[in-house]
């Protein structure tokens, strides 16, 4: 299968879909790689690189979507990328649908197959290609909170950790997920006071053993959220329901009862954010202020750690895109129902019921796209 790889265009996304080592796997397994002339260069992967791996190197993004069966991404296609998909053509990437109707018209319009992997889900019920960057974002978010809480970034002036005689930071995390659990170990780390909050009773225990004293863990009520937020220096919005919006946990209300200064880093902006006041930002604009309180909505935080993550997220996606790339869609679909569960939009229709109900649209049931 000829497989392009085109640089990402969203506002400061080094990311690449496949990394040298990947394109390298995919070429011995039989199939052409497409990659557009400097996809990689800005983390490390220059185009030598990718020709040593077996790349064939394209001039530009229109050679790679003209020439390419599978499209291999990292960001949710820009309207420039939209239209240049095709129908027959097959998209592999992060969409989060369900808060953008309109890529979600795009892609439908185009009549391309699009794969997404913050759905594709494992045998334990988790979404193994959205953990890697849930993990890199989670981790980053205490760090970038802290940033943000300093004096002159327009928060509080108040230091994580503390000192001897100064209490600590209160920070809250809003869902005790992959992102939320890797956003407590390093609030831990920098020795905030930490406050854990979710739905799953499980969940709660599983971090109660795992950090023991080291932080408070709430189960999720509306007494329990407006008391913790109301009262916080940082919180993270780290909730999630696969494929569908984020709920709206943080009211503007709530907002305005938190204290100037204080700062909330909402992760879940990708699926809409899950405060009221949160709005997709970028790394060259990252923050705003609401009710005095530091917002930063960064749509693609993982974007600034690149290398990294591209390399993560490859060590995830890679067993699939080899196996859709060398059954075919439909067959690799059809034989892992895992890897079924990321069929995002085919043939003009949504496939996944919570994209679907959140964007007003009946669902095309992928067992009848599987059995067409």
């Amino acid at each position: 299968m000829r497989i392009g790889v085109p640089k990402e265009i969203k506002t400061r996304e080094y990311r690449v879909g496949m990394v040298p080592a990947s394109v390298r796997e995919a070429v011995k397994h039989g199939h052409r790689v497409l990659v557009q002339a400097g996809a990689g260069a800005e983390i490390g992967h220059p185009d030598a690189a990718y020709r040593a791996a077996g790349a064939e190197i394209m001039a530009d993004s229109a050679s790679v979507f003209a020439e390419a069966e599978l499209i291999v991404k990292v960001k949710e296609p820009q309207p420039a990328e939209i239209a240049m998909l095709r129908e027959g053509q097959v998209l592999f990437t992060y969409l989060h649908l369900a808060a953008d109707k309109p890529q979600a018209d795009g892609l439908m319009r185009s009549g391309v197959t699009a794969i997404a992997y913050e759905t594709v889900t494992d045998a334990a019920g988790r979404l193994p290609l959205l953990a890697p960057m849930s993990e890199v974002a989670g981790r980053m978010s205490v760090p970038v909170g802290a940033h943000c809480l300093e004096k002159e970034q327009g928060g509080a002036g108040v230091l994580v950790g503390g000192v001897p005689g100064v209490p600590a930071a209160r920070v809250v995390v809003l869902g005790g997920g992959v992102s939320g659990s890797n956003a407590a170990r390093v609030a831990m780390g920098m020795e905030g006071q930490v406050t854990v909050i979710d739905r799953s009773l499980a969940r709660l225990q599983e971090l109660d053993l795992l950090f023991g004293s080291r932080i408070q863990t709430l189960f999720a009520t509306t007494d329990a959220i407006e008391n913790e937020v109301a009262a916080a220096d940082l919180v993270i919005g780290a909730v999630l329901v696969p494929g569908a919006a984020a709920p709206k946990l943080v009211s503007h209300a709530l907002v305005r009862q938190m204290h100037a200064g204080a700062v909330i880093v909402d992760i879940a902006i990708d699926q809409g954010g899950c405060c009221e006041t949160s709005r997709p930002t970028t790394h060259d604009h990252p923050t705003y202020v609401v009710e005095g309180v530091v917002h930063y909505c960064v749509a693609n935080m993982p974007g600034a750690v690149a290398r990294t993550a591209a390399a993560a997220l490859n060590n995830a996606t890679l067993p699939a895109v080899l196996a859709i790339a060398g059954k075919g869609w439909r067959a690799a679909l059809g034989e892992d129902r895992h890897l079924a569960a990321g069929l995002n939009v085919h043939a003009g229709q949504l496939t996944h019921p919570a994209v679907a109900r959140d964007l007003g649209f009946a669902a095309l049931p992928v067992e009848r796209v599987l059995a067409a």
